[in-house]
């Protein structure tokens, strides 16, 4: 049957929600394998407690058949009746437990007092202001509760799961603890009233009382739940009975308590009441806020327990809002009626009331009403009234006694529900393993999954501070950590309104973003008006459990807000990055680099990532050659290389494509990867070793990608190391070292579970990661491609393990003008502003190479000749148009300049850079008539017998260096 939209699963009757689980196996009229939409395929199985099903995937759909029926899932049997949890609704759960723990000691022993200090407008003002700040952030609890199920562990599931871990663990640790603390407050309260009726002032018997009042709280709550909400209800109508008590009190005149300054109702009580009269050290506004505003903390009491509601998401906002709803009735009638039922100072003798012919000199307003308190006013000895006792509810009240016992429920309920609500959150912690060696607390018990252990260590800090037996530097510290969970839950819901997530849609419409923002503010500000050094602490507390997170990066993906707000600024930065015009100031190498995957090639990844992290954008591109696996690479492969670039620190974007050659892959990659400007204008790729033996078809392809990317305009650059890239085995050529690399990837990927797989852990060192020490990095800036060639270096030597080492510019000249082309050469790259070391003229690069070298060269060519000299010119065009990267007699002779200066260049390379950290080489553009094999020759021979790695690197011809202001 169909559910209304505002109908959950846990509301179903059995029956329907039996009936809604089989019509959740019917298939849609579409195919018998495409299931309707049912719960089972959204819901966590370690949430809701029933079995996680799983739709089928678009791969089965198009490939499977239409069968006459779906395959039934299994039906629960009638006769197993699992255990049930003890749940509760709204009333019980959330908003009798706030109302109890909001009515604390502060109400029945320090709300008049503060009346009389501040009068009743701003009495009522402290009340409203603090009303303000807990309402907003019950709005604002109310509409993170709503976006979700709620789970457990109340205001640290909420940051967390809305602001991520970093900020949540913190606050989980932060909110355990000061629940804790004000468990062991609320029962030193009531030990100290207990203390007081015994007519004792002993410090140890406000301990012995504690604990033993700590010991019968602790059993009751690991009696369970459904005791523990039973003795909430017991402590409710306590407090209710002490309410009507008192006010019925104050309408009642008795003239024995006249003495003591209640004399009922008086409009002339009720006015001088009105405005404050500050006395003493502490008669400020803000000190009797300060005073007042831990009466407030009680509104996450619900919210801590969510995991034992019926419907958390309807329950928390009801329950919160009608708590804070009445408790601000309550605070505000008895403040008014209690300073019109009571003057300020009263003395308390009965011989201070006034004959009919009195003479003696009596001032103030007890003059009006028949006593004379003006001797103890002038003396400042009255020890009743509402400035100077503070006992004026039981005063007021009917019987004493019921106010007594309305003070032991409302500090026995408060210490209750603390110590109910500490191990609570405490337990949610430790199952989300962000911190380390308390996992052994998460482990719950009973169809509650009553989180025992947590109970007794939360028992044991409890005792702790009570056996100090004094609390007063304490009591400021939970007000202030009470503070700072507001302040994050407010700044949590502003948070995720303001990223505009899809996944930010709470059911509870009535919050507004700017109001919790606000809220958020305010807390913060009251943190350090309250108590300024308390706030520093808590602020160093969270960031000390802040940084430790941050840097251990747990592996948790909740969905944040946090997330979703880093999604927005980077697409907002895309767009706006993309109507800005490119200047030669901001030019960054963004960098395409054909690693294949990443793991594969680790040295041209750190090579590449040495010049590009944290200044510009580096893409791995990973060619699928489909054609020859016949396998797509998965998500889950591709999430395993991500994760291994992350280990290896290198910040770079993964992206394969599929392509049938290695020219098509570049070329589509070239034209779709990046967005905006952020865009390559760089293509990397490792120098292709084994091009004399792998296939024709490999070589050409390998080539015209180089040819591609000039025509593109864009810079190119090869790297070739002694022992070569590629750590895969069994290549024969290019082509198969990306199918090869991508299947043995495939085999992995399905044979790991992330994240601990042999693909993460095989991070193999090189020669990138060592620090260089004091070797040179050395330019060989024979063409002048705009200064791409100047830059990289000039990037790498920023890094600390490159700082030390120097980096020397070779460029051609002639003997007769070696040193006014020195000077020249310097004087352009102090205008760039790179820090050159030295300049070196190389006067010999036209000389005639050696001849063992040159025959090195040639032989080197000749497995790719046409040897067309003696053939016909039919004959010749057939063999060029057959196999066109093999060289002709004609093009040999006519390239042979060309040949022999870059066999030159590789000689002088080798003679001045044996001990160089890198070499970098101009890289020589290729004519259109240039045959494949010839070009790889002349890359092969300036690069050969270096020990160090070399980069052929060439730019645009556009200016990447300026010395320019504008």
């Amino acid at each position: 049957m169909p559910a209304s939209s505002g109908t959950t699963d846990t509301e179903l009757p059995d029956t329907e929600r039996r009936d809604s689980r089989i019509d959740g196996r019917r298939s849609s009229i579409y195919s018998t394998m495409d299931p309707v939409p049912q719960l089972d395929f959204y819901a966590h199985s370690s949430m809701t407690g029933r079995q996680q099903r799983s739709r089928p995937s678009l791969d089965i759909l198009r490939k499977s058949f239409d069968r006459l029926s779906a395959t039934p899932s299994p039906v629960e049997s009638e006769g197993e009746k699992p255990f049930v949890p003890v749940r509760f609704g709204w009333v019980t759960g959330v908003m009798v437990r706030c109302m109890l723990n909001i009515w604390g000691v502060i109400l029945f022993l320090r709300l008049s007092w503060i009346t009389s200090q501040a009068g009743i407008i701003l009495t009522w003002l402290i009340i409203l202001m603090s009303v303000i700040v807990t309402s907003v952030t019950a709005l604002s609890v109310s509409a993170i509760s709503t976006n979700g199920r709620v789970v457990s562990g109340g205001a640290y599931f909420m940051i967390s799961r809305t602001l991520g871990p970093e900020m949540g663990g913190p606050i989980g640790v932060v909110f355990s603890f000061a629940n804790a603390l004000a468990c062991a407050l609320n029962t030193v309260g009531f030990a100290e009233v207990v203390r007081d009726m015994l007519v004792v002032n002993e410090v140890n018997d406000v301990r012995i009382i504690g604990v033993v009042t700590i010991c019968l709280l602790l059993l009751i709550s690991m009696a369970g739940m459904e005791w523990e909400a039973k003795t909430q209800w017991l402590f409710f109508i306590v407090l209710m009975v002490s309410f009507a008590n008192y006010f019925v009190g104050t309408v009642i005149p008795v003239p024995e308590k006249e003495a003591m300054g209640f004399f009922s109702y008086h409009s002339e009580i009720f006015m001088s009441n009105l405005l404050p009269d500050w006395r003493g050290p502490d008669g400020s506004f803000f000190q009797m806020f300060a005073i007042f505003f831990p009466s407030a903390i009680g509104i996450l009491s619900g919210v801590n327990i969510c995991g034992d509601l019926k419907d958390p998401s309807s329950a928390i906002p009801k329950g919160t809002l009608a708590a804070i709803f009445g408790t601000t009735i309550s605070y505000l009638a008895i403040s008014a009626t209690a300073a019109s039922c009571v003057v300020r100072d009263a003395s308390g003798n009965p011989n201070d009331s006034l004959s009919a012919n009195f003479s003696e000199p009596c001032n103030g307003l007890g003059c009006k009403l028949g006593w004379n308190f003006t001797e103890c006013e002038e003396t400042k000895s009255c020890a009743f009234g509402l400035a100077n006792s503070f006992k004026i509810l039981s005063l007021a009240s009917g019987f004493g006694g019921l106010i007594t016992a309305g003070v032991f429920a409302a500090s026995l309920s408060s210490a209750l529900a603390f110590l109910v609500s500490a191990p609570k959150v405490f337990q949610c912690l430790c199952r989300d393993n962000i911190y380390p060696y308390i996992g052994f607390f998460a482990k719950g018990y009973g169809k509650n999954d009553e989180p025992l252990r947590a109970y007794l260590l939360t028992f044991f800090i409890a005792v702790a501070f009570i056996l100090i037996a004094e609390l007063n530097i304490i009591a400021a510290l939970i007000s202030n950590f009470f503070l700072c969970s507001y302040a994050l839950i407010n700044f949590s819901c502003f948070h995720a309104s303001i990223t505009n997530s899809p996944g930010w849609r709470p059911s509870f419409r009535y919050y507004s973003k700017w109001a919790s923002l606000f809220g958020a503010v305010v807390s913060v500000v009251l943190m350090f008006l309250l108590t300024w050094w308390a706030a520093l602490i808590t602020f160093c507390v969270i960031m000390f459990l802040l940084g430790y997170v941050t840097y251990n990066k747990p592996k948790i993906n909740w969905g944040s807000s946090v997330q979703a707000g880093t999604y927005n600024m980077a697409l907002s930065y895309s767009v706006s990055l993309a109507g800005v015009e490119d200047h030669v100031k901001n030019f960054r190498p963004q960098c395409l680099v054909l690693t294949g995957p990443p793991n594969v090639r680790p040295a041209l990844v750190d090579f590449v990532g040495s010049f590009t992290k944290n200044i510009s954008l580096m893409i791995c591109g990973d060619i699928l050659m489909v054609s020859e696996s016949g396998l797509p690479l998965t998500q889950r492969g591709a999430d395993i290389l991500v994760k291994w670039l992350n280990r290896r620190k290198v910040r770079s974007f993964y992206t394969p494509f599929t392509g049938d050659c290695l020219r098509e892959g570049a070329k589509h990659l070239l034209q779709a990867s990046g967005l905006g400007k952020l865009k390559p204008n760089t293509l990397i790729m490792g120098f292709k070793n084994n091009w004399k033996e792998c296939t024709p078809h490999s070589m050409e392809d390998y080539v015209n990608t180089i040819y591609d990317t000039f025509d593109s305009n864009y810079g190119v650059c090869l790297l070739r190391m002694m022992d070569g890239l590629d750590l895969s085995e069994g290549i024969q050529c290019q082509g198969e070292d990306y199918s090869n690399s991508n299947s043995e990837m495939r085999d992995e990927t399905n044979s790991i579970d992330l994240p601990s797989g042999a693909v993460l852990n095989d991070q193999i060192k090189t020669v990138f990661q060592s620090k260089q020490g004091k070797k040179t990095i050395d330019v060989y800036w024979i063409s002048d491609d705009g200064g791409l060639t100047l830059l990289v270096p000039y990037l790498l030597s920023r890094r600390k393990r490159w700082r030390q080492s120097k980096v020397r510019v070779f460029i051609v000249g002639e003997e007769h003008t070696i040193e006014e082309d020195r000077k020249e050469m310097i004087l352009l790259l102090q205008k760039f502003r790179l820090d050159i070391h030295d300049v070196i003229i190389m006067t010999d690069s036209e000389k005639p190479p050696q001849a063992k070298n040159l025959k090195r060269f040639e032989d080197t060519v000749a497995l790719f000749r046409l040897r067309d000299e003696q053939q016909a010119e039919s004959v010749v065009q057939q063999l060029r148009k057959d196999y066109p990267w093999k060289i002709s007699d004609k093009e040999l002779e006519a390239l042979r300049q060309k040949s022999e200066r870059k066999v030159r260049l590789n000689e002088i390379i080798r003679r001045n850079s044996q001990q160089a950290a890198l070499v970098l080489v101009s890289l020589p553009v290729p004519q259109l008539d240039c045959p494949s094999a010839l070009y790889m020759a002349w890359l092969d021979t300036l690069t050969c017998g270096l020990p160090c790695p070399t980069a052929l690197i060439r730019g645009n011809q556009q200016n990447v260096l300026t010395f320019y202001c504008q």
